[in-house]
């Protein structure tokens, strides 16, 4: 009888260890929504925005959005099976759809306010997409 106790204990034990890393992935959701939230404001400024100061804000605020989201990610310690391979995913959609939208916003479509609306949700998309199939997949 103590060994289906035992067995019992161990089983609860590791159902409340999945449960808790669970909980704490849910990290890379804020992170994906935050990187959502940057698109709209890093969009605008790359197809709108012409010259040196255009250049300058991009480049800051792109930075300061990538060392805090990649310091952000770094502390974390739960990562979920198939991270790499999920996030390797959405940025490289991501960074398709960013490379076309630049190209097209800056030679065809120059200062085009409905295409770069149309960009911004494009570019939008990916990582506001894997945020929330993220939230779903940590409730």
């Amino acid at each position: 009888m103590s060994d289906f106790v035992g067995a019992a204990g161990a089983l609860d034990r590791a159902a409340g260890l999945e449960k808790a890393a669970r909980a704490r992935s849910g990290w890379y959701a804020r992170y994906l929504w935050i990187f959502t939230t940057g698109q709209l404001v890093l969009v605008p400024v790359a197809l709108l925005w012409h010259g040196l100061a255009s250049a300058l804000v991009f480049a800051s605020v792109n930075t300061l959005m990538v060392t805090g989201l990649s310091v952000y990610a770094a502390r974390q310690r739960v990562v979920r099976r198939g991270f790499g391979l999920k996030h390797g995913l959405l940025i490289g959609s991501w960074a398709a759809v960013f490379g076309l939208v630049v190209a097209l916003g800056t030679t065809v479509f120059v200062d085009d306010v409905a295409f770069t609306i149309a960009a911004t949700l494009g570019c939008a998309l990916p990582p506001a997409l894997g945020a929330w199939f993220e939230g779903r997949g940590t409730a």
